[in-house]
């Protein structure tokens, strides 16, 4: 059988043109971020609900503005699991918008399923055996071999039939609403980030405790890692790891010598060994005044009344989740109880994510909880 390319512009006019009449499409992609810097996506898969199936190649074709009517259009549901990635990637790299989501992944945990993976939900629900083999692939390479053809072609075609199993589960118990507004959620994600954060060295675990020089040096040595990600489309993380990066900046060798043990760094990039030396050097001829002090922000004092709250909602949340044999976090995520446990009965109405599901199935309820 012939595998249904997209690879022309003239080809995804048509893709587009069928798609009239559909009531619902599967869809998914596959991106590079695991063998490049600049992440992208390189493959969107798609299934009909007439049994069709396709892969666009989004390398060959790059305006892939004729499927937009279709992704917007409320009148074709977009079956998806776990969109969240999905809908952020192909909204910064084609702008697209995105109405009447369908996530699979999302219907199974409100269904209570403790598996919620495609390829669980999809044997429990279709008895259909997928694969995860071709998953961490390089998907910027071509041509795709027959295994990876078939592995795309899979994450797709049974989208539309679970949506339809799963829709009616959740009819049945009443939380198809709930369905839907979290997936409304997900559509109005952000487009995914792509910019340098040259304060984003301090997000890495256990740099906020370096002394300052300790510091300064894991700065100039996480700029340096950043430049040689983009210079050479690498990820960061294949360049050098964190954890080396961070014995770099402890030891801050001063010499070749020196450079040579420390674990993880040479001989690998015996090449860039004068330019990790050059960046510690750098850091060790700062002035004391202008090494980095990240400000640490002291722990909030919370209030005992807020803590009681807390707890009251935890042990209420404890409860609901078992009555509706969900996980707790589908009733209330930790961040939602920290929000509701500060804003109290009066601010109820205003805290944020909180969700017109939620106020509808737990209003009275919660009110009770924080009261």
């Amino acid at each position: 059988m012939t595998t249904p390319w997209v690879r022309t512009q003239e080809a995804l006019a048509r893709l587009a043109r069928s798609l009239e009449g559909c009531r619902a499409i599967g869809l998914d992609t596959e991106s590079d971020s695991l063998y490049h810097h600049f992440e992208k996506v390189c493959l969107v898969q798609l299934a009909t609900d007439r049994g069709e199936a396709y892969l666009v190649d989004t390398l060959a074709v790059r305006d892939l503005s004729p499927l937009a009517p279709a992704l917007a259009d409320p009148a074709l549901v977009k079956v998806l699991h776990g969109a969240d990635y999905d809908v952020t990637t192909l909204k910064r790299d084609f702008g697209f918008s995105f109405t009447s989501l369908f996530d699979t992944m999302i219907a199974a945990r409100l269904l209570g399923r403790s598996e919620i993976g495609l390829a669980a939900v999809a044997r429990d629900e279709l008895g259909v055996t997928l694969t995860k083999e071709s998953q961490k692939d390089d998907w910027s390479r071509r041509p795709l071999t027959p295994r990876q053809e078939a592995y795309a072609l899979a994450d797709v075609a049974h989208l539309v039939e679970l949506r339809e199993r799963l829709a009616a589960k959740l009819a049945a118990t009443g939380r198809l609403d709930w369905l839907r507004e979290e997936c409304e959620a997900v559509a109005r994600l952000e487009p995914a980030a792509r910019r340098r954060d040259p304060e984003a060295y301090l997000d890495v675990k256990g740099a906020r405790r370096l002394p300052p020089r300790a510091l300064a040096a894991f700065r100039e040595l996480h700029a340096w890692r950043e430049r040689r990600a983009e210079e050479t489309d690498t990820p960061a993380f294949k360049i050098l790891g964190n954890e080396s990066l961070m014995r770099l900046a402890e030891r801050r060798p001063k010499d070749a010598v020196s450079l040579r043990e420390v674990p993880g760094v040479l001989p690998r990039l015996q090449r860039q060994a004068g330019e990790l030396l050059a960046a510690v050097r750098r850091a060790e001829e700062l002035p004391e005044s202008e090494l980095p002090c990240p400000t640490r922000s002291p722990r909030p004092v919370v209030p005992d009344t807020v803590l009681r709250r807390g707890e009251r909602l935890k042990a209420w949340r404890a409860r609901k989740a078992a009555e509706l044999q969900v996980d707790v976090s589908v009733v209330l995520p930790q961040r939602l109880i920290d929000r509701l446990a500060q804003a109290g009965p009066s601010g109820l109405a205003e805290v944020e994510g909180l969700r017109r599901w939620r106020r509808e199935a737990f209003g009275a309820e919660l009110l009770a909880a924080v009261s």
